[in-house]
């Protein structure tokens, strides 16, 4: 029995990576062709789009590993039954539970996985990721000065350049700014440049013109200028201090937040108390998911016809957990004293795979009673 612990443990492992690596794949391929059209999109480079998919690759790994140790569990389950493998270890007495140590063993690795992303790189990624994108928000350059193009930074603003140099030169500025409903003011100029000030950045127009229209006289002003400052604060809005996103928090502020903690960010004492202890929770359920599909397979016997309808239960009973998670979820978020319904998922889950296995086990019993005994 030993050696079989090895030799499931291993193929349950190899499997495990095969299905990750697929899995990371196509959600991670599906999530950065958004991104990427959104960040070349606004001008940044190649480099730029390569390091925000890989700050958010922990969040997918996160979410695909529990799917991948289910999958995995479900396929060498079938497998070891169809090559009868399960049907001499049963014949030689191994209970379900025995038989499915190695698969407790192996929801263990996967747990210990799932708590260093959750509690850890998860977090970090999180926190340099929306750093990097409010430093990318004030990049007016990237973000709404593009060349040859009518962009409208708001509704009251449209801008146009012929050309940016490599050196951040505007050639040929277009700017109408029509906040004023009463007098709508029109720059151009023949060059400018942006520069920081302590105010806020400054566009600053060389050689042009502004033309004022006041639509109540229906009169037209124009100004001839060298050098003209223009604030460019209407087009990035208001600057302050974002509110974080929870799950860039460590675990040890969610489950003790204070004062300035809630007010940081986004969320009251319930959201803050669900998501900590939801970060262990997805631990246990790493350990459950697996055990609930090798359970469910263990079910049926040897069968010509595969294990299909094993399978499609697996699945039913893998939705109806995530179901009770739902429902917790939504109900933890109003109470704090409820936080404990996190763990709803993973204790249905493992209460689930324990009917499951017993109800194999007696199956196996009644079948090895002799007929005329009672069993």
């Amino acid at each position: 029995m030993a050696r079989f612990d090895r030799y499931m443990l291993s193929q349950l492992l190899i499997l495990f990576g095969f299905f990750s690596l697929v899995l990371v794949s196509v959600y991670w391929v599906n999530r950065a062709i958004g991104l990427f059209d959104q960040l070349i999109s606004d001008g940044q480079t190649a480099l730029v789009f390569l390091e925000f998919t890989l700050l958010t690759l922990p969040y997918v790994i996160l979410i695909v590993l529990p799917i991948s140790a289910f999958v995995a569990a479900v396929y060498v389950t079938n497998r070891l039954s169809s090559d009868s493998e399960m049907v001499v270890l049963q014949t030689a007495g191994a209970s379900s539970l025995r038989i499915g140590r190695p698969v407790i063993y192996f929801g263990v690795l996967v747990a210990v996985l799932v708590a260093i992303l959750a509690h850890v790189l998860v977090p970090a990624a999180r926190t340099e990721l929306a750093g990097r994108s409010q430093e990318i928000s004030k990049d007016i350059t990237a973000q709404f000065l593009k060349e040859g193009q009518f962009l409208h930074p708001t509704s009251d603003i449209a801008v146009y350049i012929r050309n940016i140099t490599e050196l951040g030169e505007l050639d040929e500025l277009f700017l109408e700014d029509s906040r004023d409903p009463t007098a709508v003011v029109t720059y151009t100029a023949e060059r400018a440049f942006l520069v920081r000030a302590v105010s806020g950045p400054r566009l600053v127009m060389r050689n042009g013109l502004a033309q004022t229209f006041h639509k109540d006289t229906g009169r037209l002003s124009t100004v001839a200028f060298e050098d003209f400052a223009y604030n460019i604060g209407a087009l990035i809005g208001p600057s302050g201090a974002r509110n974080r996103d929870l799950r860039e928090l460590s675990t040890p502020v969610l489950l003790s937040p204070s004062e300035a903690d809630l007010a940081s960010a986004h969320g009251d004492l319930p959201d803050f108390l669900f998501e900590a202890h939801d970060r262990f929770a997805k631990s246990l359920l790493a350990i459950v998911v697996p055990l609930m599909g090798f359970a469910t397979l263990m079910l049926g016997g040897f069968s010509r016809f595969g294990v299909w309808r094993q399978v499609v239960i697996a699945v039913v009973l893998i939705i109806l957990v995530q179901m009770v998670s739902n429902v917790a979820e939504e109900a933890a978020r109003k109470d704090a004293a409820l936080f404990w319904l996190a763990y709803a998922a993973p204790a249905v889950g493992a209460l689930i795979s324990a009917l499951l296995l017993y109800s194999t086990s007696m199956k196996r019993m009644r079948g090895r009673t002799p007929k005329g005994i009672p069993a």
